[in-house]
């Protein structure tokens, strides 16, 4: 037997019935600048993070749209997105399901959190903006609150209270849709989004 292991053995046998012994404890860490983090770990994976004024995330995102030639773009009515060919999200999936696969070149969602220490996007999907506007589009847009980034995911549920009003939904999404092969070549887009691009409203 090996003296760490001996030594842990002893002390747990010496420990008074009933007491926990001393034993160390993690802490999640804690961040700086939780901006700066979820922007470097995010880009890490290939994704797109620009930082804006809340009051002009509309012509920042005609901007972005423009220079990736983007035709059709995808959106919830309440977003009130300016662009020239935009298909509202209004009406049951089944009328738009063949749009949805081919004929949608970019869909815009918002975010209900993010996490900093891994650069992940937390989405909470409803009737206005269902999981299938995150998956099928080639280009994913999100719009997401500076002040809703916390340092981890123990963060982002005290900050948002899942304890006490449980999501019955989340994805998280870190980065665009990827996957390789067997020589390990990674390959973008195949299972869904080849883009991710968060806008950060400050």
């Amino acid at each position: 037997m090996s003296n760490a292991r001996a030594a842990i053995l002893a002390r747990l046998r010496a420990a008074p019935k009933g007491t926990v012994p001393d034993l160390p404890y993690w802490m999640p860490p804690v961040f700086a600048d939780r901006l700066d983090r979820f922007r470097i770990m995010l880009e890490a994976v290939h994704g797109e993070v620009h930082v804006i004024a809340a009051d002009q995330w509309r012509q920042h995102l005609r901007l972005i749209l423009s220079s990736k030639n983007v035709g059709r773009v995808m959106a919830p009515p309440d977003l009130a997105v300016d662009w020239p060919d935009i298909v509202a999200y209004d009406r049951p999936v089944e009328e738009l399901k063949d749009q949805l696969v081919d004929g949608i070149d970019a869909a815009i969602t918002n975010a209900c959190g993010a996490i900093a220490e891994t650069g992940t996007v937390v989405l909470r999907p409803d009737a206005d903006q269902p999981r299938l506007m995150s998956l099928l589009p080639p280009i994913h847009m999100v719009l997401l609150k500076l002040s809703d980034i916390a340092d981890n995911m123990a963060g982002l549920m005290a900050a948002q209270d899942w304890a006490g009003t449980m999501p019955t939904n989340l994805l998280l999404i870190s980065g665009p849709s990827k996957t390789a092969d067997i020589e390990q070549t990674l390959a973008y887009g195949v299972h869904g989004p080849k883009e991710l691009i968060v806008l950060v409203l400050q």
